[in-house]
């Protein structure tokens, strides 16, 4: 739409999700690995402006009855409030599924929006990556 007017639309994952990937690609391997929108095993709730995917949402279950959200909006379009629209629709639909949503969010933008949805932090993550060349465990 040439309006800048945004249009909201649901697509399941496993459909024809070359928007989402699109927007994968777009936004860097980093920023896409740490959204974490590959390994969603939720619908996609895609915000798109024309044909092109601008933000996303989604969650991947975990145990315990927990839907871990993921968030990523195009590297152009930040700014506006999209994340938090996409977000909003992926925590609607994990409440409704009788989920717990949980957002890590490490950026202190991601925070911003977590907390303008009703998050609250209540701890904090410590992740230890070990050294990259295996183990010798016979010598």
């Amino acid at each position: 739409m040439s309006s800048g007017r945004h249009r909201s639309s649901r697509l399941p994952v496993g459909g024809d999700s070359s928007g989402l990937s699109a927007l994968l690609v777009l936004s860097g391997e980093e920023e896409a690995a740490e959204s974490g929108l590959a390994d969603i095993s939720s619908p996609a709730f895609l915000l798109r402006q024309g044909d092109e995917v601008v933000a996303a949402a989604g969650y991947r279950s975990w145990p315990r009855s927990v839907a871990h959200l993921s968030v990523l909006v195009a590297p152009r379009s930040r700014g506006r409030h999209l994340a938090r629209a996409v977000a909003s629709a992926a925590v609607a639909h994990a409440l409704d599924a009788g989920l717990l949503p949980q957002w890590r969010a490490r950026l202190r933008t991601s925070q911003r929006v977590a907390a303008a949805l009703g998050f609250q932090e209540l701890g904090t993550q410590l992740s230890v990556r070990l050294g990259d060349t295996p183990v010798d465990r016979h010598h």
